[in-house]
């Protein structure tokens, strides 16, 4: 008599959006309509992490990406790790991985950092553009002339 994944999931779901702060699901006791005997269900709507604000963010990678000696691993990590995430990066985190590039004599991987900042861009076109007006001082000075 197990109820399907996809009811428990829905109570789990509305539990969640019915509470106001979404507290004290954790370890909630909810009663699917079919049965008379409670199902424990634990579920975490919240993460107990500090959240970081965009600017806290920024800082982080640019700092990453600024270690004087970072490697040619930890540069094409933290790019990975970056393009994961489900946004563009910031114009000013760009630059900082560029000019790591720079430091570990990259092209390619400068050449593919620009690709995945358009790729990320998807169908919003205006965003790759003002990315490159933005880092068009840093490309001028690290010699790259043709990235439009």
């Amino acid at each position: 008599d197990a109820l399907p994944i996809s009811t428990m999931l829905g109570a789990a779901l509305r539990r969640c959006a019915s509470v106001g702060s979404l507290r004290g699901l954790l370890h909630s006791r909810l009663v699917p309509p079919s049965t008379s005997s409670p199902v424990a269900v634990a579920a975490r709507c919240y993460s107990h992490a500090k959240h970081e604000s965009d600017e806290e963010f920024d800082a982080r990678w640019v700092t990453y990406f600024n270690k004087p000696d970072i490697d040619a691993w930890e540069l094409r990590k933290g790019m990975n790790t970056l393009i994961g995430y489900d946004l563009v990066p910031e114009p000013k985190i760009i630059d900082a991985a560029l000019r790591a590039c720079r430091r570990l004599n990259d092209l390619a991987s400068a050449i593919r950092i620009l690709e995945a900042v358009k790729d990320k861009a998807g169908p919003h076109k205006d965003i790759y553009p003002y990315v490159i007006q933005e880092l068009r001082p840093t490309l001028d000075e690290l010699g790259d002339r043709k990235s439009t």
